[in-house]
């Protein structure tokens, strides 16, 4: 009898399950039997979306070789904050949405907004609507990124669903340029790396460029780095003033992403003080130190930590939503 309830019970839920994927498939949301991200997400619905992006990219990255940088560090400052959800993409519209836009470190810093809105216009003209989130979008054009400045590449899960809010409180807290190692790695622990992921994923200041006032203190008050270094780089940035003046985080090949970072960091040329906190006695300077001698161990490793930083709480089925436009919501 106790057998017979039981399987009774079963074949009611598995009849439950699948009503509800029913359901859930006609309003084109995956079901929350199987909500993870696949590489094959868009197979049925999108499957030139990888192409679209690559394009748009390569064309974009032709034109400008800085903006593959720019999209890059978008994606970055996405994730950290409540995961890859495209917070960062949302313009201001009080009083539901606070941007991130606004937030400390990416006010006149953050770019790449447009070409963002260019990949996913084109995506979805291609693929008839809005199915692909503005989250996936972004986290295909910061592979395709690295791809183009001459990086490695990785496997993008796909199935993300884009925020109904931003978090501009939590973006406010976002690693910081002046921080040291200790709390640098503490801000890359409390989202789930490693110190290993902590030095791969720093590899991403092989390129793009840096305000004035984020180098600055280091420059002229700072004492790990290179003499002849900083005196070349004081040249771009004065001791006071012209906080906005750009400098490239890589003085020899700002446009080619590579394990140049880690090379300049154990010659003591790091631009940022966080850069150089990453080599300077601490529990960290071998893993740099094989960077700097290893590329391949280097491309290996910020693919793995980038696969994994795209799959941390990723929104999926009704928890999100797909928008019509990354700037606002639908």
């Amino acid at each position: 009898m106790g057998f017979f309830v039981s399987s009774i019970l079963k074949q009611m839920a598995a009849t439950r399950c699948l009503l509800v994927t029913v359901v859930l498939s006609s309003m084109l949301l995956p079901p929350p039997c199987n909500a993870q991200l696949s590489v094959s997400f868009y197979n049925k619905t999108c499957p030139s979306v990888f192409d679209v992006v690559k394009s748009t990219v390569r064309s974009a990255i032709n034109r400008e070789k800085r903006i593959g940088a720019s999209i890059l560090r978008l994606f970055f400052h996405d994730c950290f904050v409540a995961g890859c959800d495209a917070g960062v993409l949302l313009d201001d519209d009080p009083p539901r949405i606070d941007s991130e836009k606004n937030a400390r470190p990416n006010a006149k810093s953050l770019r790449g907004f447009e070409l963002i809105d260019m990949i996913k216009s084109a995506v979805d003209n291609t693929c008839a609507g809005p199915v692909v989130s503005c989250a996936d979008v972004l986290a295909i054009a910061a592979r395709d990124s690295v791809v183009e400045l001459g990086g490695p590449s990785w496997s993008v899960p796909l199935g993300r669903r884009d925020a109904r809010t931003a978090n501009k409180a939590a973006a406010d807290n976002l690693p910081s340029p002046f921080a040291d190692l200790k709390n640098i790695t503490k801000s890359f622990a409390d989202k789930g790396f490693t110190a290993k992921d902590m030095v791969a994923l720093s590899g991403a200041h092989s390129i793009g460029m840096a305000r004035c006032s984020l180098f600055r203190e280091h420059l002229y008050n700072g004492t790990n780095l290179e003499t002849q270094v900083a005196s070349d780089r004081k040249s771009n940035c004065p001791k006071s003033g012209e906080d906005d003046k750009m400098s490239s985080m890589d003085h020899q090949t700002p446009n080619r992403f590579g394990n140049n970072y880690y090379q300049a960091l154990v010659q003591r040329r790091g631009l940022l003080h966080s850069d150089q906190e990453l080599f300077n006695g601490g529990p960290v300077d071998d893993i740099v130190t094989t960077y700097s001698k290893d590329s391949d161990a280097f491309y290996a490793d910020f693919a793995s930590a980038m696969v994994k930083m795209s799959n941390m709480n990723p929104l999926t089925g009704s928890k999100g939503e797909i928008r019509k436009g990354c700037k606002k919501l639908n």
